[in-house]
């Protein structure tokens, strides 16, 4: 699960524009995607602003203490580029070498302090893990977790998600990618730091095989239409729940006809007649009985929050 503020979701400030900065950022929806099909870690153009905010990264010295003993077992020591979560262009990673073992590698993108790829790591000791974070004291309550929980096939990622896709995987050699409840970046003026978008669609569809899975989860209406619409709207997935969970039985219509996204943040609502509330389209996923609940989903739920989950199988 992504590292966010707390369940109002308050924003932080804006970053600096990603474009006076040299290095790779998130990529842009007109970014190409690869098109060579030897492609496998060169870094694709990016000129977007980041789909995250760094917060403070300092870490108390029992979180830094377990910090230094992990760097370069379960904490990759990956090399940056200019900025501190890019990924040095010329290092790579030998994934069974990594893990001493080939096996199925299931990437989670925004893992935060690890329980949902920690219960899955201990449920599935024959996949290995990469979980993906940016911000530091998450990941250094991630690997301390996966230290007490004596979690071998886990590993974790200080990096930017974009460049870990390109740069460390060879196409089609991940399994799945999970995305659990990243960023929504609510606000209108915001909505282009979504990590979910074109761009980082070709990304995730190039380290995927033929059969490999994308799982997402979010309880933001708005952006799980986002990404059912634009990941539909790709010829490389296909929704595996196209059409289920729609009319009444669909929680975008529950969402829309109380207008729960604004109860749950204290707001007055604004809500829709059946006519207009109701999602027709629907496809949605059962939940994902892999996610564990996490104490952020706990809190989204218990301010009457809806969890959409999304399940995409990549296309031959």
């Amino acid at each position: 699960m992504t590292s966010q503020p707390d369940i109002s979701q308050p924003e932080a400030p804006e970053p600096e524009p990603a474009a006076a900065d040299p290095a790779p950022t998130e990529p842009a929806a007109a970014d190409p995607a690869p098109t060579d099909p030897e492609h496998s870690r060169r870094a694709l153009p990016m000129r977007r602003p980041l789909s995250f905010v760094r917060r403070s990264n300092r870490l108390k010295p029992s979180y830094q203490r377990t910090w230094d003993a992990a760097l370069g077992a379960e904490l990759l020591d990956i090399p940056h580029g200019e900025r501190d979560t890019s990924v040095a262009e010329d290092f790579h990673i030998d994934w069974a070498a990594e893990f001493g073992r080939s096996a199925p590698i299931i990437v989670e993108i925004g893992s935060g302090s690890g329980e949902a790829v920690a219960h899955a790591a201990a449920q599935n000791p024959d996949t290995d893990f990469l979980a993906i974070e940016v911000y530091k004291p998450g990941a250094a309550q991630l690997v301390s977790r996966i230290r007490r929980e004596r979690l071998s096939n886990v590993r974790v990622a200080v990096a930017n998600a974009p460049e870990v896709l390109d740069q460390l995987f060879a196409p089609g050699q991940v399994a799945e990618v999970w995305i659990f409840f990243p960023d929504p970046w609510h606000k209108k003026k915001h909505n282009k730091r979504r990590l979910v978008d074109e761009g980082f669609i070709e990304r995730v569809a190039r380290v995927l095989p033929a059969g490999g899975v994308w799982r997402l989860a979010t309880d933001w209406s708005g952006y799980a239409v986002q990404m059912r619409s634009l990941i539909g709207a790709s010829t490389q997935f296909k929704n595996l729940h196209a059409r289920e969970r729609a009319g009444e039985d669909s929680p975008l219509t529950e969402v829309r006809l109380h207008d729960l996204d604004a109860i749950s943040m204290g707001r007055q609502p604004e809500p829709l007649e059946l006519g207009e509330a109701r999602d027709e389209e629907g496809g949605w996923a059962p939940r994902f009985h892999g996610r564990t609940q996490t104490d952020f989903e706990t809190k989204a739920l218990a301010v009457g929050r809806k969890i959409f989950d999304l399940s995409f199988i990549r296309e031959p």
